[in-house]
């Protein structure tokens, strides 16, 4: 979960491994792999993600003449992308200079802004265009929040969004990794369905939670 986005220390990190395992193989001739890890992160705001290739040309140097076979642990870099939260406008609300758009959805659903700040692109789904790449300029800041009962219950805070109404549904990119996962039923709110989708087909990967699977 680092979310590296700067390939440099793979190729040092790399380097100093395939260093000691140089020293090792004439007295360890079981070694057979080097694990280089993972953290490769994913675009989620206005940092562009290395390709493949830019991590290949920093480690490869390092490794080819080693003879072993090499390890990876993508992680996020596979999924999180590939991940969408839909959530629907319940109301919107003022209070003094602040304004909040509440909808259904809640920290149980999605914890990382509220755990330790994780940013996520939120747009409506029709309506007004394609979402920007990072903030959006020229739009009034709202905090997009949930329905449970904690302070902590947010998706994003002053983030610029077009005006929309109750009913209509948002998007939360960047959720397929470290979303579902870390959901929990918290407050008795049941999950959310997983569907997946593939150009005008879907099927339902997990089914909606009901109250009945909470007791």
């Amino acid at each position: 979960g680092s979310q590296i986005t700067d390939v440099t220390p793979y190729g040092e990190a790399v380097g100093r491994v395939a260093d000691l395992a140089r020293r090792l193989q004439p007295d360890a001739p079981d070694l057979a792999s080097l694990d280089m890890g993972g953290g490769f992160g994913i675009f989620y705001k206005d940092r562009r993600a290395p390709s493949f290739e830019e991590y290949a040309r920093v480690v490869r140097p390092h490794v080819k003449d080693l003879g072993l076979k090499l390890l990876m642990e993508p992680g996020r870099v596979l999924v999180g992308n590939a991940g969408v939260m839909l959530t629907r406008v319940l109301y919107r609300k003022q209070a003094g200079a602040k304004r909040f758009v509440i909808v259904d959805a809640g920290m149980n659903d999605l914890i990382r802004p509220s755990l330790y700040g994780g940013w996520h692109r939120i747009w409506p789904v029709v309506g007004h265009g394609a979402p920007p790449v990072g903030e959006a300029d020229g739009l009034a800041p709202v905090d997009i929040v949930g329905p449970v009962c904690e302070s902590g219950d947010f998706l994003a805070k002053d983030r610029p969004l077009p005006e929309v109404a109750a009913g209509e549904l948002l998007a939360v990119f960047g959720v397929g990794a470290y979303g579902f996962t870390m959901s929990s039923t918290y407050n008795a709110r049941p999950r959310p369905p997983e569907v997946l989708v593939d150009g005008a087909r879907f099927a339902v990967a997990r089914r909606r939670e009901t109250y009945d699977d909470l007791v």
